[in-house]
């Protein structure tokens, strides 16, 4: 069984392209929706909450976990990794959604100018930065030497969630955030959120079409499909296409957002984490 894990309601959208990718094998969806938004807190409190996530997760069967949440990848991942796993769950994994974006931009951008729009926790943090030096040095793919500009868009995540991000007032703080990324001219934009998915269509519109704007869920979906490829050891993982939708916050809510997000009907659990 695979595990989704996101702080909230935008991590359905990795779902919906992970589970569009990869159909076959058994799914649980974690929204720690009573204690979003994530950026909102320090890197212990956000380490403490996903390493909780992921123990969660792992007790109910999984093997594999996807940290589909741009804030909990960038200031919790790394530690769990390299600590939380040897120690409780060998044998196991958890997998983020920042490398494979930060490739994805590095194989993609011709003049070496990656724009990043995210959270302020996930911009602060410096990840994508990280990741992207290290596609320069030389045994990255492409050693290319890569440029970062970045932007953090706090407004936008609640805009979305209220179903205002096709409201004039949304559109005018897009080109707010958009205008001093614009003017370093990338090529390549990373969308920093899960939540941005939403507006790329506008983000792309005041970016231009030679822009290339990069979402994370076709992206981590296809580079999923890469890992359990190359790792047979989760082909386990493949069963009856169960489906299994969690929050720590109001199920009713939870499952409006989902429908939004997700485009169909489903029933969540409410579950304490703590």
């Amino acid at each position: 069984m695979i595990g989704i894990f996101d702080s909230g309601f935008g991590g359905l959208t990795i779902f919906k392209s992970i589970e569009k990718k990869l159909p076959n094998y058994d799914y649980i969806y974690l929204g720690d929706n009573a204690r979003a938004p994530y950026g909102n807190h320090s890197q212990s409190v956000i380490y403490q909450y996903t390493k909780e996530a992921v123990d969660y997760l792992f007790a109910q069967g999984c093997s594999l976990i996807i940290l589909a949440c741009n804030t909990a990848s960038a200031e919790a991942l790394r530690k769990i990794q390299q600590e939380h796993l040897p120690q409780k769950h060998k044998n196991k994994n958890v997998l983020g959604v920042i490398r494979p974006l930060a490739e994805a931009a590095s194989e993609l951008t011709k003049n070496n100018i990656v724009a990043v729009m995210g959270t302020r926790s996930t911009v602060e943090s410096g990840a994508y930065t990280r990741e992207l030096k290290e596609q320069s040095l030389p045994r990255g793919k492409t050693g290319k030497k890569i440029k970062v500009v970045q932007e953090a868009c706090p407004l936008l995540v609640p805009l979305i969630e209220e179903s205002m991000e096709k409201t004039p007032a949304a559109k005018m703080i897009l080109k707010k955030y958009i205008r001093p990324l614009k003017s370093s001219h990338p090529d390549t934009v990373i969308l920093g959120c899960t939540h941005y998915g939403w507006m790329q269509r506008d983000i792309q519109k005041y970016f231009g079409q030679k822009t290339k704007v990069l979402y994370s869920g076709e992206i981590t979906a296809t580079k999923l499909a890469e890992y359990l490829a190359k790792h047979p050891e989760y082909s386990h993982t493949q069963a009856k296409g169960k489906r299994l939708f969690l929050t720590t916050d109001n199920s009713d809510r939870f499952d409006a957002a989902a429908k939004k997000f997700l485009g169909r009907t489903i029933k969540s659990k409410k579950i304490d984490l703590t």
